[in-house]
């Protein structure tokens, strides 16, 4: 029989393995095609195919699953809509749940990027400059404040970015004439943006911090990061990472946790320069993919949350000891690829990785069964069948 549910996952594969590694069972809320609900480490399994709609009905759903529970449930938000929704229903799941939680306002404000950079300018964090706009039909480019060339994002994930053709995390803008051709495209689709000044430099260039924060403004685990690969090649998602010691980030990123007064989980994005200096680029006070090869790497993040949360003493690590390298296989070849690394070539690096989405000698059906799932409904019609 699988062990009693510990913790409710909103996220991914990689958040429910660190949880596992620690021994702690989870239910997975999610869609029907994540490879996560196959997990060994899953017990039970909640449906939420739009993580931006139907929020009530989600919340009914996991104040159901904690009474059905016997002890101590444990809340993990991965995504910015699992963490709004924890967030701006804190009151009424903390009575079934447990989960630990930046304060209610500052999350709002690092969760809209144009809030996000007023605060930050406000703080005297180290920032690209930047301007927020709202695009409106009929209404002419303005002018930018800033030099070409400009990066353009939206103030959340949410929405019509992928309409926009912001097949990544943004856009980078080199002139006055792709500034209007865009302008027109946001126009029509009446978005909030946030454009800064660009950070030259590749993605490998992007280097992070990732802390536990307790409420007594105590870390209690941190390490840090920098990304590998991603996809699309700029401004993409990662693809693979690298928790590895950086001494200025951790450094710089205590510093900008501390001004912000954060307290639970949050990862500090910073972007290095030709020069060496570190911009921040955004705070996300959640849980992130890198907790799993953190985990690896000796400091389990999630695992020191529930410990705390359940009253069960720390477990031990809270640095990481080790370099290690994550990947997510499929996608991260065609990121290789797409930046002239051959096949082989990448198939001798990820054989020596050692965290690999999805795949594990222990837990292989998320990849076995996630990917005939993704196979048949390719062929299925929308929506999938229950």
């Amino acid at each position: 029989m699988p062990s009693p549910t510990r913790s409710v996952v909103m996220g991914d594969i990689d958040l429910v393995r660190a949880l596992g590694l620690a021994g702690i069972t989870s239910a997975y809320v999610g869609p029907p095609d994540a490879s996560a609900r196959f997990s060994r480490h899953v017990s039970t399994v909640v449906r939420w195919t739009d993580q931006w709609s139907g929020q009530g009905a989600l919340v009914a759903a996991l104040l159901e699953l904690a009474r059905a529970e016997a002890g101590p449930l444990v809340l993990f938000p991965q995504t910015d809509a699992a963490l709004l929704l924890v967030s701006r229903h804190r009151e009424q799941l903390g009575g079934a749940l447990r989960f630990v939680l930046a304060e209610a306002e500052l999350i709002e404000q690092l969760v809209d990027k144009g809030r996000f950079h007023r605060l930050a300018a406000r703080l005297g964090l180290p920032v690209p400059s930047a301007v927020s706009l709202r695009a409106e039909p009929g209404a002419a480019p303005p002018a930018l404040d800033l030099p070409f060339p400009v990066l353009v994002k939206p103030f959340t994930r949410a929405g019509d970015w992928d309409a926009a053709g912001g097949l990544g995390k943004a856009l980078e803008v080199r002139g006055e004439a792709d500034w209007a051709a865009l302008w027109e495209r946001f126009s029509a689709l009446r978005m909030q943006l946030i454009v800064q000044r660009l950070v030259p430099g590749p993605e490998t260039a992007i280097e992070s911090y990732h802390a536990y924060v307790d409420a007594e403004g105590a870390v209690v685990g941190e390490f840090t990061g920098r990304k590998i690969r991603t996809f699309p090649p700029r401004f993409g998602f990662s693809t693979a990472v690298e928790i590895t010691e950086l001494p200025d980030v951790a450094e710089l990123g205590r510093d900008v946790l501390a001004r912000l007064g954060l307290t639970g989980v949050a990862k500090v994005d910073f972007k290095r320069d030709a020069g060496g200096a570190l911009h921040l680029l955004e705070v996300n006070p959640r849980y992130t993919l890198w907790h799993y090869p953190a985990a690896l790497a000796g400091v389990n993040v999630p695992a020191l949350v529930h410990a705390d949360l359940t009253g069960l003493p720390r477990p031990a690590g809270r640095r990481a000891t080790r370099s290690v390298a994550w990947c997510t296989p499929l996608t991260d070849l065609r990121a290789a690829r797409a930046q002239g690394i051959s096949p082989l070539t990448w198939l001798r690096w990820a054989g020596r990785c050692q965290a690999v989405s999805g795949l594990s000698r222990d837990d292989p059906l998320p990849f076995v069964r996630g990917a005939m799932w993704h196979a048949l409904s390719r062929r299925l019609p929308r929506p999938w069948p229950a």
